[in-house]
């Protein structure tokens, strides 16, 4: 299969050539010298352990004070920060995370009922849609219907 386009490159990437955060293949330095806030280290032990071995961001786009509110996250991949979020603006809030990859908004998607249940919610506050960072309408989400937008080292993969 010919690659043609930048999404092409990425999707291939993220969603067939890696399989856990193992196999980046980077000479970039990693943000792991600083850690993520206690308020999201925190978080982590009740995430699944495939959705972390399958992260692939940097550092911690996640502000605190979140409760209630409705949260974007622009190229979620496993969706770690999605269900770090997910914690964070409670059952009353609601994140939605987007992924052009197929492979990784299936893990995420796996995990939706039993993240909902570690967190003591009676349902998922989270949603997953597949598609383009560069074309949100596309797939629904509309202009001001989001209080916070995040990305963790996404951005730069947009052509």
């Amino acid at each position: 299969m010919e690659l043609t386009t930048i999404h092409d490159e990425v999707r291939e990437y993220y969603g067939r050539t890696l399989s856990s955060n193992d196999d980046l293949h980077t000479d970039a330095p990693h943000c792991e010298a600083v850690a993520p806030p206690r308020y999201v280290t925190e978080v982590m032990p009740l995430i699944a352990d495939e959705i972390i071995a399958r992260f692939y961001g940097c550092g911690s786009p996640i502000p605190p004070a979140l409760e209630g509110c409705t949260v974007l996250d622009l190229g979620c991949g496993s969706g770690r920060d999605v269900y770090v979020l997910s914690k964070l603006v409670g059952e009353t809030g609601h994140v939605i995370g987007v992924d052009m990859t197929p492979e990784q908004i299936g893990v995420a998607e796996k995990y939706q009922q039993e993240q909902a249940e570690r967190f003591g919610y009676a349902a998922s506050n989270v949603e997953f849609r597949l598609g383009y960072i560069e074309d949100l309408a596309a797939i629904g989400i509309e202009d001001e219907s989001i209080d916070l937008v995040v990305s963790n080292c996404v951005v730069n993969l947009s052509p």
